[in-house]
């Protein structure tokens, strides 16, 4: 995801310069060697996969103190709430803005440049990365100007996303026991009540029962963990997060955390 984000901000006339945690290069980017090396430009973009990836980049060493001054610092992770808080004043606390910036689109998405970004911040800090958000997104979704509701937001929207995969799961175990094919039936879904893009390309996987990673099971727990985490603050209760932070607890657990999210569906298909 990060590559490709990289790759169009330089495609779109941006100075990039990347450097990237798993190693490697990017096309029509000048990478460099240390993550500081990486803070001294105008913003800073980073895609890193939690809280404690972020804590260990970011403020192990206190880079942002050394941040150039006037930097806006952009988080496109999809990281906790309760960090986000933690976040924001670590943040304040060395006078560098912080944009919260989480994304809807798995990596075939992010190299269209068609990635939907959930953005929450200062307003000043959001319209100075506006040309460089419109260049990786096709649109650009206002959460407010506290960083923590934009990561609430993503979380919520990756649970609905399992809570679809688990419904197409559930519906197709009790079509098919009466005889109808799954492809027949979710064509049906497609083209009359369910027609988005989550059931679009998870229909696909469990139609073919092949579950090659565009999201992985192990990512998507942590999403999950940390939504169940938010709903602490909830006064009521959220029984289908609790099924199916379950369903994706034990897809890991079998050793299956490398596969793609929506294999959660094997459980509800027998097919585990």
């Amino acid at each position: 995801m990060g590559r490709e984000i990289a790759r169009n901000l330089a495609t779109a006339g941006h100075k990039v310069v990347a450097w990237n945690r798993s190693g490697g290069e990017v096309e029509s980017v000048r990478m460099v060697d240390t993550p500081l090396q990486a803070l001294q430009g105008d913003m800073a973009l980073t895609m890193l996969s939690e809280d404690a990836a972020v804590r260990s980049v970011l403020m192990a060493d206190d880079l942002l103190a050394q941040a150039r001054p006037g930097l806006v610092h952009v988080v496109a992770s999809t990281i906790s709430v309760a960090f986000s808080h933690e976040l924001a004043n670590y943040h304040r606390a060395r006078d560098i803005a912080f944009v919260a910036a989480p994304v809807l689109g798995r990596p075939d998405v992010a190299a269209r440049a068609e990635l939907n970004i959930l953005v929450a911040g200062a307003p000043a800090a959001i319209d100075a990365v506006g040309p460089a958000l419109q260049a990786i997104g096709k649109r650009i979704w206002d959460m407010g100007e506290d960083p923590h509701m934009a990561y609430a937001a993503k979380l919520a929207c990756n649970m609905m996303i399992t809570f679809a995969i688990e419904a197409m799961a559930e519906a197709v175990a009790l079509t098919e026991a009466h005889g109808l094919p799954r492809e027949r039936f979710l064509e049906l879904i497609l083209g009359t009540l369910f027609g988005s893009r989550p059931y679009q390309t998870y229909s696909a996987n469990i139609i073919s029962n092949e579950y090659r990673p565009g999201f992985k099971a192990s990512l998507g727990l942590k999403d999950l963990r940390l939504a169940r985490e938010a709903a602490g603050d909830v006064s009521g209760n959220l029984p289908m997060l609790d099924i199916v932070h379950a369903r994706m607890q034990d897809l890991v657990d079998a050793g299956c955390g490398e596969q793609d999210w929506s294999a959660i569906a094997r459980t509800a298909l027998g097919e585990t």
